[in-house]
């Protein structure tokens, strides 16, 4: 069973999903914005540090509280949760070719992030019900995990309220 934090009073039943995240600061900057717009986040571990790291800390603040974190031991057990709920899977990676702002999201989506440091495994973007990219510049690699998340994010919250 996963581990839940402050599940309550979520304004939408969007999820954002870390796959294995490596870096605090950031997982702590997309904690913050799940908690200012009513979103849960689910952690697939192992994560690159410990969730009480100091670095979680300061970049979430005192949102951290207040943050809707579900917890999954492994991407095995987040997969079962998954399909239990009869949620879409969304990737979000370079290695896609319809653009983020051309799909069509639902409500219940799980958008899913790789790790700063390598992406997402093929093993996950095998069971991708849809693989999308953010369009940028040729001088560009990726942008910041961060930043991925609250443009893909803000987008699916326009289209599904």
């Amino acid at each position: 069973m996963p581990e839940n934090h402050n599940l309550q009073g979520l304004t939408s039943d969007l999820r954002i999903v870390l796959f294995q995240p490596d870096i605090p600061g950031n997982t702590g900057t997309i904690l913050r914005l799940a908690a200012c717009l009513g979103l849960a986040v689910d952690i697939i571990q192992p994560a690159g540090f410990r969730l009480d790291n100091k670095s979680l800390r300061r970049a979430g603040m005192d949102y951290l509280e207040r943050a809707a974190m579900q917890l999954h031991d492994d991407w095995p057990a987040f997969e079962a949760w998954r399909k239990t709920e009869k949620r879409r899977l969304i990737v979000l990676t370079t290695k896609a070719e319809r653009a983020y702002t051309e799909f069509h999201y639902q409500s219940g989506d799980c958008l899913l992030f790789g790790r700063e440091s390598s992406g997402v495994p093929e093993f996950v973007h095998d069971v991708a019900d849809q693989r999308l990219t953010i369009g940028m510049a040729q001088t560009g690699r990726s942008l910041n995990i961060a930043m991925s998340v609250a443009m893909t994010t803000g987008e699916a919250i326009r289209q599904t309220r």
